[in-house]
């Protein structure tokens, strides 16, 4: 059996997972939610469904944060994981849960016109108001 390509969980262990394949690169949400959820913004990226194994999942909670999607923690150290929206085959992930990140960047910020007063968004990356976005994921 192979080694997965990319690797991560939460702080405390209770949670691991692996993704086969390649990863999207990483879109910063500035919603409320994902606010609220992270105590920042959101910077994920995402895999199909069928490509993400949960090798260890005894922390792992879900929260119905909405009726389009839900959201993965783990329930013993509170980390951010998951973005599962309900109606499409793929789920984002936390891009500070991978164990490596190297060759990942941010292409896009959404949401913006609900982000924090308290910071700036760094220049030249796009940014759109809304979470109407269409960044492609890999096969």
């Amino acid at each position: 059996m192979s080694e997965p390509d990319w690797q991560g969980g939460c702080e405390c262990g209770a949670v691991r997972y692996a993704v086969a394949g390649q990863l999207r690169p990483i879109v910063a949400c500035h919603c409320s939610q994902c606010r609220r959820f992270t105590g920042h913004f959101l910077a994920a990226t995402a895999a199909r469904r069928s490509k993400l194994t949960l090798i260890k999942d005894a922390g792992l909670r879900w929260y119905d944060s909405s009726d389009a999607a839900r959201r993965g923690f783990c329930g013993l150290c509170g980390s951010t994981l998951f973005w599962a929206p309900r109606e499409r085959d793929h789920v984002s992930i936390a891009a500070g849960s991978l164990d490596d990140s190297r060759d990942l960047a941010i292409v896009c910020h959404i949401h913006v016109a609900d982000k924090g007063t308290y910071y700036d968004i760094e220049p030249g990356v796009t940014q759109i108001r809304d979470g109407r976005f269409a960044v492609p994921l890999p096969e």
